[in-house]
């Protein structure tokens, strides 16, 4: 490949849609890896628009790779969360783009059915015509007007009603993360809504909770652990928490919810935590 090549051009827009569609960095890179082998078996002076071709192939492939997935995590051990990924400041700056790969929506997508979740995707995060989207998935313009209708539904059920402010999202996020550092269960539950909700991933690799935890007092009693190495970092586009302890790793991502955290989720399984480091490249 060359640097002219419509696939390098395009890689990172590629990666994302395909990170958004699995929730995994590692199944995406194997997406992109099948699609460009298709793409250089191509004629490609035939195709007169590279960019909506990639995306179509590298939809196709990531639809594969769902349905293989699907088979999988349904012996996954405890909580299967979404891969997180460091991000840079211009990731936040999208805010639509911000939204749409974060840890929370990442999780709601979870729920939909593989052709639903490449829909939405497709039509709410790169507004891709509906044609255009009928092609990727094999179905009629009309059909995947329907399903972009029903899983349009689907994620507003799921979403928190009101949107928070990146300033006021960031002020909860420190002041969670120094009740961390202290460990003290009176700070974390004076930052946690009473309903909140923790949520780990383990994967059977780390010690994690099996099934999500309900109630801000069995939450703040289960992570006031002193101790701790805790950091702020950016991933997924929002402001979250590094922690370590002992040689263990894990990324905290939070949602906020009227000044106050009310579902936590946090992936400790060290498959899971390759992409702490370097920034991912998406784009939309």
């Amino acid at each position: 490949m060359t640097t002219a090549d419509p696939f390098v051009v395009h890689r990172s827009l590629l990666f994302t849609v395909a990170y958004e569609m699995l929730g995994s960095a590692t199944d995406a890179e194997d997406v992109l890896q099948d699609s460009w082998l298709r793409w250089a078996a191509v004629d490609q002076e035939q195709v007169t628009d590279a960019r909506a071709y990639l995306v179509r192939v590298v939809t196709r492939q990531a639809l594969n790779r769902m349905r293989t997935l699907s088979r999988r995590r349904e012996d996954y051990v405890g909580e299967w969360l979404p891969e997180p990924l460091l991000t840079s400041p211009d990731v936040a700056e999208d805010v639509e783009l911000a939204e749409s790969v974060s840890i929370a929506m990442l999780t709601v997508l979870e729920t939909l059915g593989p052709t639903e979740r490449a829909v939405f995707v497709l039509r709410e995060v790169f507004d891709m015509p509906y044609g255009e989207i009928a092609d990727a998935v094999g179905k009629s313009a009309a059909a995947v007007r329907q399903t972009a209708r029903r899983a349009r539904e689907h994620v507003a059920a799921r979403q928190p009603r009101v949107r928070v402010s990146p300033s006021e999202q960031r002020a909860v996020v420190e002041r969670f993360m120094a009740a961390l550092r202290t460990g003290q269960i009176q700070e974390l539950m004076e930052v946690m809504a009473p309903d909140v909700v923790l949520v780990a991933d383990g994967g059977g690799l780390a010690h994690a909770a099996m099934v999500p935890v309900h109630g801000a007092e069995v939450v703040a009693a289960a992570l006031a652990r002193p101790g701790r190495l805790v950091s702020l970092v950016s991933l997924n586009g929002a402001p979250a928490g590094r922690i370590e302890l002992d040689g263990r790793v894990a990324a905290v991502s939070l949602v906020v919810e009227n000044g106050q955290v009310t579902r936590i989720y946090a992936v400790a399984n060290p498959g899971k935590l390759t992409r702490l480091n370097v920034p991912a490249e998406l784009v939309r």
